[in-house]
């Protein structure tokens, strides 16, 4: 993986959860369950019907709040809030990670689906506070989450930053079309990778992967 491919960015943007974060920490999961329980609320359906439509409207929609939005006309602010009241003790900090971050050249930001907020978070639960210059959620997008190519232009253009000088670091294979399409280097942190014409590049250790481009 030459250092030659990324010597063009100047815009770094990266994801949050299963991202910024290994996946066995499992962070996320407790979020799965208070969607689940909000879902049920919500509609008043049992569990295993929310936990079905939770995963159908992310499938379809990109989140399952946008789901809930397009076929129920739910309020976003109130099921953010609720959601995201988690805790974030099962996180760690990461010093190689934070210094892998702090000597990428060039501008550092984040973009995730779920809220600015929740995201600052996570970021200081990992020891990565001060590390972006920018943090950017989904109510940043008008609520329109990733894949949609239109919540990647809303981005765009309230950060200014030039596709075709950023990269894109993000756990879920689907969410790198679009900045692919735009022009962005791509890179699917995860796992395992999933080979597509819109994955660039693929790690299972951002820190290690960020390490050898500087």
């Amino acid at each position: 993986m030459p250092k030659d491919a990324f010597r063009h960015v100047t815009t770094w943007v990266f994801d949050l959860d299963n991202t910024l974060y290994p996946p066995e920490m499992c962070l996320f999961d407790q979020i799965e369950v208070r969607m689940t329980d909000w879902v049920m609320q919500a509609l008043s359906v049992d569990r295993d019907r929310a936990d079905h439509l939770r995963q159908h409207y992310w499938a379809t929609y990109g989140t399952t709040l946008a789901g809930l939005m397009e076929e129920h006309d739910v309020d976003p602010t109130p099921y953010l809030v609720d959601v995201h009241d988690i805790s974030f003790d099962v996180l760690s900090p990461d010093p190689r990670l934070a210094d892998a971050l702090a000597a990428l050249p060039g501008r550092r930001i984040v973009y995730t689906n779920g809220t600015a907020p929740y995201a600052e978070n996570v970021i200081e639960a990992r020891g990565l506070s001060g590390l972006f210059d920018a943090v950017y959620g989904v109510e940043h997008a008008a609520y329109r989450p990733k894949p949609e190519a239109a919540a990647y232009q809303a981005i765009i253009a309230r950060d200014g930053f030039r596709p075709g000088e950023a990269a894109m670091f993000e756990d879920v294979a689907r969410n790198l079309a679009a900045p692919h399409q735009m022009g962005m280097a791509t890179v699917h942190v995860a796992p395992e990778a999933e080979p597509a014409d819109h994955i660039h590049h693929h790690t299972d250790d951002l820190a290690g992967f960020l390490e050898r481009l500087v």
